[in-house]
């Protein structure tokens, strides 16, 4: 998958991740379509994720729209990303928060695009497209 020149807006999860560079989405066949787009081909555990159906029972978009953010839910999975991928989902959605969706997806476009195009993966840090590993 070539990075996009714009980052669809239902890539940006609740919880703060930037589902763009996820490795379901990034999936050369049946990709997932991001967090809060359509069901088809997302996996068991986003079907079922309990942060992004709190966020939608409280009315909310994203989590930090909530006035109990970060709950504690969010704070274990930001726990688990910082140590497993050097990522804050935290820091994430402050940025969407104080700067925007369009600032962010830019920032983020920079961030994981490999100089192939490519995307590279959060969670592998494999590029889409000439499958080279990026260092952590």
């Amino acid at each position: 998958m070539k990075m996009p020149d714009t980052i669809d807006q239902f890539l940006f999860a609740p919880c703060g991740m930037n589902c763009m560079v996820c490795y379901v989405h990034l999936k050369e066949k049946k990709p997932c379509s991001g967090c809060l787009g359509d069901d088809q081909h997302k996996p068991e555990r986003c079907l079922n994720c309990s942060i992004k159906r709190c966020a939608k029972d409280k009315g909310h978009a994203y989590c930090y729209e909530c006035p109990v953010f970060p709950c504690k839910q969010v704070k274990n999975l930001e726990k688990s990303y910082l140590k497993r991928y050097q990522v804050s989902l935290l820091a994430n959605s402050r940025i969407v928060k104080e700067k925007g969706l369009e600032y962010f997806q830019n920032e983020e476009r920079q961030k994981w695009a490999c100089d192939c195009s490519g995307v590279i993966s959060l969670h592998d840090r494999i590029c889409s497209e000439c499958k080279k590993e990026t260092p952590r």
